[in-house]
């Protein structure tokens, strides 16, 4: 693509349409001075939280680990409003020791109400980024898509990973093996899958296969229990600012503290009693072992694990995670053409009240960051739901405040706030 191309000129353009994008979406909408026809959405899918739907659907998840007060919406009861309105109460599920949850269909319907009603689909360009680089007056950014270039004063990056799965040395060139996340169909007609994984979504998708076929779940680790993706204080940004902001942005100790906070390959206790039916019928079985090799013959799967055991199966389907966001080519792309600062692994170094990615001579961008990517800024919670939440309450007051500077041209260019390059 040309980068010359006349290129469309916007206030905001927000990069993913998952549950990030479309809580900004939403809150740019509500909360600030900005025109919805001056509002990009721009992902590659046919509809908004498409990529969120397919991954829940594909592992078998059929209630929230969130609980009913985390959703798209603007009121923490809004979706609770929803399910009595609805006389759907009783997918509010009971959970011990914690709120109640929402099952996933009354989650999406409500997701789909709050779309609806802001009429955020209108703002949905169908299209892929390729690169993010300076805008020619220096103001903002000009976003090259496969569906022609894009201007806009500020921009969001809300990406998930980027369909980069984590794959074993061991499953990378093996027939038969497969990413629940990579095209994998659950409801293939086969009489045995083992599982690769020990977290939630190993568990969850174990459980579903496992009612129409024998399924093993094999885990490097004994399963870990834990209700939340975190401790709860990590929803809360006074406790991110004590915990978290005490140390350098970018740094190794932010990257080590929300490490230690998260309960990555852990399972909720609302998933044990299913799993343990499932046990008890012997349709699943569970092996916690090291895979020591793996090779494919005659359309079975065998897996040698190290305490002299071998496991076949027609299949093997992977529950194995993300590669880090960090890493993701295109991250790669946009810190470089727009010499953006990145710390440990490669952590964004964003400014901790705006969100705002800082280029690597310490001044601000325009470009604003929200999920996984912000790790380093918004705590444990950042990829999930809340972090969402939190995230667009930093993003949507930085994007209001420069659109009215901007508007003010009677301002100084410092107090304004710089663009991307001078």
């Amino acid at each position: 693509m040309s980068s010359t191309s006349q290129a469309h000129e916007l206030d905001c353009v927000i990069v993913g349409g998952g549950i990030h994008g479309t809580v900004l979406a939403r809150r740019l909408l509500e909360e600030t001075s900005l025109d919805r026809t001056a509002i990009s959405i721009v992902d590659p899918h046919e509809r908004l939280l498409a990529s969120f739907r397919e991954k829940t659907r594909a592992c078998g998840m059929d209630v929230l680990r969130s609980t009913f007060v985390h959703h798209i919406g603007a009121e923490p009861f809004a979706l609770e409003a929803f399910a009595e309105r609805t006389g759907r109460e009783d997918e509010l599920v009971p959970t011990v020791d914690y709120p109640p949850r929402p099952t996933l269909e009354l989650f999406l319907d409500h997701a789909t109400h709050v779309i609806d009603t802001a009429e955020l689909d209108s703002l949905h360009l169908q299209a892929t980024v390729e690169t993010i680089r300076a805008a020619p007056d220096g103001r903002g950014v000009r976003l090259e898509t496969t569906a022609g270039p894009l201007e806009a004063r500020s921009c969001v990056l809300a990406i998930g990973h980027g369909g980069r799965y984590r794959w074993p040395d061991w499953a990378s060139t093996l027939d038969g093996v497969g990413h629940i996340w990579d095209a994998v169909d659950p409801n293939a007609d086969v009489d045995s899958t083992i599982v690769v994984g020990g977290g939630i979504t190993a568990a969850q998708l174990a459980c579903t296969l496992s009612e129409t076929q024998s399924v093993t779940l094999l885990a490097r680790h004994p399963l870990e229990w834990e209700v939340s993706e975190a401790a709860p204080p990590w929803i809360n940004w006074p406790h991110i600012e004590r915990q978290l902001h005490v140390h350098p942005p970018g740094s190794s100790e932010r990257f080590d503290t929300v490490i230690a906070a998260r309960n990555a390959a852990t399972i909720p206790p609302s998933l044990y009693r299913r799993l343990d039916s499932r046990l008890e019928a012997g349709t699943l079985t569970l092996v916690q072992d090291e895979i020591a090799s793996a090779r494919s013959t005659n359309g079975t799967v065998r897996i040698a694990v190290e305490h002299d055991r071998e496991l076949t199966a027609d299949r093997v389907v992977l529950a194995t995670g993300f590669e880090p966001v960090f890493e993701h080519p295109f991250v790669d792309r946009v810190a470089t053409e727009l010499e953006l600062a990145r710390g440990y692994r490669g952590m964004p170094i964003l400014e901790d009240d705006t969100l705002a990615w800082q280029r690597s001579d310490g001044t601000s961008t325009p470009l604003y960051v929200s999920g996984a990517l912000a790790l380093g800024t918004v705590g444990p919670y950042a990829p999930n739901i809340p972090g969402a939440r939190r995230a667009a309450d930093r993003i949507t007051q930085a994007i209001e405040d420069r659109t009215v500077c901007d508007r003010t041209p009677h301002l100084p260019r410092h107090a304004q706030g710089d663009g991307v390059s001078d």
